[in-house]
């Protein structure tokens, strides 16, 4: 309890009221005083009080009339109350009715009035502790509603980010607030389209469980590829696969980091073949690659974005991928210049390409300079 307790002694025999402050005073009290019920009603609402001692018989105003009062306020609802009663048992049941919380016979033993009022005393600190701390674990409840909301709407924006960036990029995105970066826009990309040559027979004559099996140990092993090389995943369709690099974060050399990891698949779906062909299933990977510009950004609806990129870049690579056999990387001719100098790679074709008017040169790589 910070600073002496404020008691308001009520009663409209100034005689009476010296008589209390000399008893409480000494005790370290601070004692104020009233001279009827209006006058108290209208100290209580104007300044602190910890406890009131309210005199029964006064004019204006009974003692029961006030303490009536101030239970219907909910601001003194529990302000403790103790009544002065000079008669006997009715004086006493009048003033539990009325909401007092203790009496005291006149003439008054002082050491039991300070008894009782230090006991209602201790009762109000309690209970002004309690409202305190239920005030602030309220603060604290709201306070952590908004940090759980705040987390919870980044868990499901990282979520969605994550659907097509790899999680470095993700993270930045979320921890900076900022989704700017995936509105439309025009950028320099590199894009890797892949999938599986053979897939279609096989899927045709398989069991859908053996269909699903290889296909989630396929986008598992070129899945974590994907992120290791931080490219954006543009899609998933069936055993296709389509990867962009240099946006939405600008990076350093994309079509030599598209062909890294690309031979990098190649070996790991390697891999993955020797275990099919032993049941029975004859899958190779061939990835197509382009270097041009597109309009990238979110498409979609609320509750369904993806971040795409369209133009002929993308249609290119898709392209080089359809014509490359198992096993095989084909460049597009930007992207056999940008890497000429860091790659060991073979021509071929022209190769007529369904979409575009002129056939196109390609390039097969084998292998990093």
């Amino acid at each position: 309890m910070e600073g002496p307790a404020r008691i308001l002694v009520v009663d409209d025999t100034d005689q009476n009221r010296r008589l209390m402050d000399a008893v409480l005073s000494p005790h370290g009290y601070a004692v104020l005083g009233a001279s009827s019920g209006p006058e108290a009603l209208e100290r209580i609402a104007a300044e602190p009080v910890d406890l009131v001692l309210l005199d029964i018989v006064m004019p204006e105003m009974s003692g029961y009339d006030v303490c009536r009062k101030l239970r219907a306020d909910p601001a003194t609802s529990v302000l403790p109350i103790i009544m002065l009663t000079s008669s006997g048992d009715q004086d006493k049941v009048s003033a539990i009715e009325a909401g007092a919380d203790d009496f005291i016979g006149r003439p008054f033993n002082p050491p039991e009035l300070l008894a009782r009022v230090r006991s209602l005393l201790r009762i109000k600190h309690y209970h002004d502790t309690i409202q305190t701390q239920a005030g602030e674990l309220a603060d604290l409840n709201r306070t952590l509603e908004g940090r759980v909301q705040a987390q919870v709407d980044e868990l499901e924006r990282l979520s969605r980010l994550r659907r097509f960036l790899s999680p470095q990029l993700a993270d930045v995105i979320v921890s900076s607030d900022d989704e700017s970066m995936l509105k439309s826009h025009r950028r320099e990309i590199t894009v890797v389209f892949c999938d599986l040559r053979g897939f279609t027979a096989f899927s045709e004559t398989a069991e859908p469980e053996e269909v699903m099996g290889v296909l989630g140990e396929f986008h598992t092993e070129l899945g974590q590829l994907v992120f290791e090389f931080e490219g954006t995943l543009e899609r998933f369709a069936g055993d296709a696969l389509m990867i962009f690099f240099n946006d939405p974060f600008p990076c350093p050399d994309p079509p030599l980091r598209a062909v890294q990891m690309s031979l990098k698949m190649q070996e790991r779906v390697a891999d993955l073949s020797t275990r099919w062909r032993k049941r029975g299933h004859e899958l190779a990977l061939g990835i197509g690659i382009a270097v041009g510009y597109a309009t990238l950004g979110r498409i979609g609806f609320e509750g369904r974005f993806d971040y795409g990129a369209v133009g002929s870049v993308v249609n290119l690579a898709a392209r080089l991928c359809a014509e490359a056999q198992g096993g095989q990387i084909l460049l597009a001719p930007t992207a056999y210049a940008a890497l000429e100098d860091k790659v060991q790679a073979n021509a071929i074709g022209p190769l007529s390409l369904k979409g575009f008017h002129r056939p196109i040169p390609a390039y097969v790589v084998s292998n990093l300079v």
